[in-house]
């Protein structure tokens, strides 16, 4: 481990017996100063997150686009402290106090019939925080991840995420993995809005060309279950709404076109959500790395 690795993650529990020392409302003042710090001071990636929030919303000016992308470091900002205070999550009731989620009608269509289902969500809203508490409040579920780069971070965040029943698997393993957990009526919890390394498929996204990738979908046509969208917002009162949404899967096989038009499905419903609310998405990902060459939507 490189000492670089072993001081940024001791600064970190530093930070976080901080902020599980104070209020939440104090907590959140916190996070929006190291917000602002960076997106001042330290213009960390801020060329490029203003230059796609520019492309994504062009009839926006320079200040409404500056003002998003100074919300947008906030927020991510918001991420990583409240990250750190999961330790104060202790059971069902520590959970719906930071997050407002019904998750009747997708338990229905799936643990309810003994079927397992995949829910696809984004880095948007809190999904660490989503997933901590949609285990608690709705039920276990599997969890693909990409590891950190800091080992001894990565372990501890690793730790925190399944406290409670949540399972976690590397995306090396997320076929065979997942498709054990869907045939063994599980629930599988996959971020689907980052770019395909293999850039093997493209479609329209924000409005423009970006790799797409088609695993969700792959694993929910192979196994036969329904597949779902779920996204955290924040609220006004500082809390998180999660929403809900169930795919259209009807008139799908297995193939690959399939898996093409289901990830076009859910891709969709993914994007409205970041032109509704532009500062909860992570702007701080390259997300057109990889340029579209020849390959075509899929509808």
């Amino acid at each position: 481990m490189k000492f670089s690795d072993g001081a940024t993650y001791r600064m970190l529990m530093i930070l976080g017996l901080f902020v599980r020392s104070i209020g939440r409302l104090k907590s959140t003042a916190v996070a929006h100063l190291i917000g602002s710090f960076v997106f001042h001071i330290l213009k960390t990636r801020r060329s490029m997150v203003e230059r796609n929030l520019a492309l994504t919303f062009p009839k926006k000016s320079r200040a409404e686009i500056r003002d998003i992308a100074r919300k947008v470091y906030r927020n991510q900002a918001e991420n990583i402290i409240e990250v750190l205070r999961l330790p104060m999550i202790r059971n069902a009731e520590d959970a719906a106090s930071l997050v407002d989620v019904d998750g009747r009608q997708l338990l229905e269509k799936t643990v309810a019939r003994h079927k397992g289902g995949v829910i696809v969500s984004a880095h948007f809203g809190n999904w660490e925080l989503l997933g901590l508490c949609g285990g608690l409040l709705v039920a276990p579920q599997v969890v693909v991840i990409k590891p950190l780069k800091n080992p001894e971070v990565n372990n501890q965040i690793n730790a925190w995420r399944t406290r409670f029943g949540n399972r976690m698997v590397y995306d090396a393993q997320a076929v065979r993995e997942g498709l054990r957990t869907l045939r063994n009526g599980g629930l599988l919890s996959i971020l689907g809005d980052q770019s395909d390394r293999n850039g093997a498929f493209f479609m329209e996204f924000l409005g423009r060309q970006a790799s797409v990738f088609l695993g969700p979908a792959f694993l929910a046509l192979k196994a036969g279950v329904p597949l779902f969208v779920s996204m955290c917002h924040r609220t006004e009162d500082g809390r998180y709404a999660v929403d809900i949404e169930e795919i259209d899967m009807s008139g799908l096989g297995s193939s690959r076109q399939d898996a093409e038009k289901l990830a076009v499905r859910y891709t969709k419903v993914i994007e409205r959500y970041i032109y509704r609310y532009p500062e909860e998405w992570f702007w701080l990902h390259d997300r057109w790395k990889r340029s579209a060459e020849i390959t075509p939507s899929a509808e």
